[in-house]
């Protein structure tokens, strides 16, 4: 099995900086600070995540020219379109909102997705984790959502997955371990993949995934 380093990005108006970690993975952020206890906060859009600067080689500025902002028009048409509603976007659509909203590559959301839950939007798992990304009732307390909400559900499902991503350094199939069996049990197999079939055979098929829609 290869070890894929994930290049995190962000498609929104430029500036901000890039984040160094010892793999050689780079991930663009608006901004970091300095924390107790020798850390760093990294601000990406509107969440953040705390690393020890034991895990970050350093800091680079991201020299491209901002953006300019868009000008408003002088009239809006009374009969403009309205921007879709959330219920209305299919799982696709959702999953490719996240996917730049936070920076992962669209193929992978996709892909994590497809895992999981296959697309079906009220999925239940035998160990009772919910929705398209599949997240446990647990996880989803942490991160502050309704597992049941659609739209919630994946948005969230992406921001965690865009942490692990961070937490293993870029390392896709580390974070692709850590989302189907649990961070604890990365750790408890000392950063290594864990044995289980389940896990094996899940990042097996986004590997599969990888080398056709990923590496294009």
């Amino acid at each position: 099995m290869r070890v894929v380093v994930i290049l995190l990005s962000v498609s929104a108006a430029w500036g901000g900086e890039f984040v160094v970690f010892p793999s050689g993975a780079r991930m663009r952020i608006d901004r970091h600070e300095t924390i107790d206890g020798g850390k760093f906060r990294l601000y990406q859009g509107s969440g953040s995540t705390e690393l020890s600067a034991s895990d970050i080689v350093r800091f680079e500025p991201d020299e491209r020219q901002a953006a300019p902002p868009a000008q408003p028009p002088l009239q809006q048409s009374l009969t403009a379109p309205a921007a879709p509603a959330e219920a209305k976007l299919t799982p696709q659509q959702l999953a490719d909102r996240a996917a730049d909203k936070y920076g992962v590559p669209r193929w992978l959301v996709r892909s994590v997705m497809a895992a999981e839950s296959g697309g079906a939007q009220r999925a239940v798992s035998p160990k009772g984790a919910i929705g398209l990304m599949q997240l446990m009732p647990s996880t989803a307390a942490d991160l502050g959502i309704d597992p049941n909400d659609p739209a919630q559900n994946v948005d969230a499902g992406v921001r965690y997955l865009r942490d692990l991503l961070v937490k293993y350094n870029g390392h896709l199939w580390h974070a692709l371990a850590a989302y189907n069996a649990g961070p604890a049990a990365v750790d408890k197999y000392d950063g290594k993949i864990p044995p289980y079939r389940e896990t094996i055979q899940y990042i097996d098929r986004i590997d599969r995934d990888w080398l056709k829609n990923g590496s294009n």
